[in-house]
């Protein structure tokens, strides 16, 4: 598999403008029709990282921001392997989490809602280069659309 090309700017702030034009303003589609939006707020918490690994995300970061065209890829592709993300404060895989994976480490995650109307709709919540982390992720349970569904039956059922 050929990995697409890097993004190469000369600042922060011409990173910062691509993602607002190709993300926060166009409509970006999943390979199985879910469609997901883009904050600006987001910018920071995808392209910044903690420079002394306590959190705070302090330093822009080059090695996310060249992968910024690589998140609209992932979600697009078919073949990208989806994932349950982990819900630290409930201490357990949730199917509303959806981490994509397709090129190298890269991971993609996107926060899934459910409309009025019954279709899907995905929030952009970050994306990483998980070189670390990649053991954990690929160990998780596999996202599939039904678990969503069905967790999202389940928590109505329980407001009941």
């Amino acid at each position: 598999m050929t990995l697409p090309s890097l993004l190469v700017y000369e600042d922060e702030e011409q990173y910062r403008d691509h993602f607002k034009r190709e993300y926060c303003c166009k409509s970006i589609i999943t390979f199985d029709d879910i469609r997901v939006y883009f904050d600006p707020v987001r910018f920071y918490h995808a392209f910044y990282e903690s420079s002394d690994m306590r959190g705070s995300k302090d330093v822009f970061s080059l090695v996310r921001a060249q992968r910024m065209n690589w998140i609209k890829i992932t979600l697009e592709s078919a073949h990208a392997a989806l994932y349950q993300g982990w819900d630290s404060k409930k201490g357990k895989y949730d199917p509303a989490s959806r981490v994509c994976v397709e090129y190298e480490q890269f991971v993609v995650v996107i926060q899934l809602l459910r409309k009025n109307n019954g279709d899907l709709k995905g929030k952009f919540v970050t994306c990483y280069q998980a070189d670390r982390s990649i053991w954990k992720i690929r160990r998780a349970p596999r996202w599939k659309k039904e678990d969503f569904i069905e967790s999202v039956i389940s928590e109505k059922n329980k407001g009941r």
